[in-house]
């Protein structure tokens, strides 16, 4: 990927993380980065395209902030706690927005792969905390935590989400590590 190319997709990903995507045509998209639509069109050869880059940098980015949590080391639920702050946070708030507005513009218009990513790195997370992987307990902690920014990005009430993290945290069976120390209770 070049550095021009890099450099545009995220000129607008800040742009549509402050103003959304909707219906925005590529020339209203270009208008607002300081670019040509035939740029974006070069890039990304069409707005579904463009589309596909953006959620692919959002995916991979919140990606990265697990794969840093599980880096730091300690057991699955200290990663787990250390991602959610993260991806909770004001700042990345936007992102999180950008990647469900996402959503729903490629359930519309030809999907990409959402999900599959995001397994892929709880796998190698799980592997980290010297967990075997188990599919269907990522995809359920997938789901769980997904469906809890939504109920971040829409409700008045963050701390729910986080009290209804920590009920989920505490309802997993615990580690070989988590199992040598009394579990909190939220």
């Amino acid at each position: 990927m070049s550095q021009a190319r890099i450099d545009l997709l995220n000129r607008v990903i800040l742009e549509v993380a402050a103003h959304g995507i909707g219906d925005r045509s590529l020339r209203e998209l270009a208008d607002a980065v300081g670019t040509s639509h035939r740029m974006l069109i070069y890039h990304f050869g069409s707005r579904d395209g463009l589309v596909a880059a953006i959620v692919e940098a959002v995916e991979a980015s919140q990606r990265e902030v697990f794969r840093h949590a599980a880096a730091d080391g300690g057991d699955a639920e200290e990663v787990a706690r250390a991602t959610w702050a993260s991806v909770t946070s004001p700042d990345v708030l936007p992102f999180v927005r950008l990647f469900f507005e996402a959503v729903v513009y490629a359930s519309r218009h030809g999907g990409a792969a959402f999900t599959a990513p995001s397994l892929e790195t709880a796998g190698l997370a799980a592997q980290q905390a010297g967990l075997a992987p188990d599919p269907v307990s990522a995809r359920l902690a997938v789901a769980v935590v997904r469906g809890l920014l939504i109920d971040v990005v829409t409700e008045d009430h963050p701390e729910q989400a986080d009290a209804a993290f920590e009920l989920f945290l505490s309802l997993l069976p615990p580690t070989d590590d988590a199992a040598r120390r009394p579990r909190e209770q939220p």
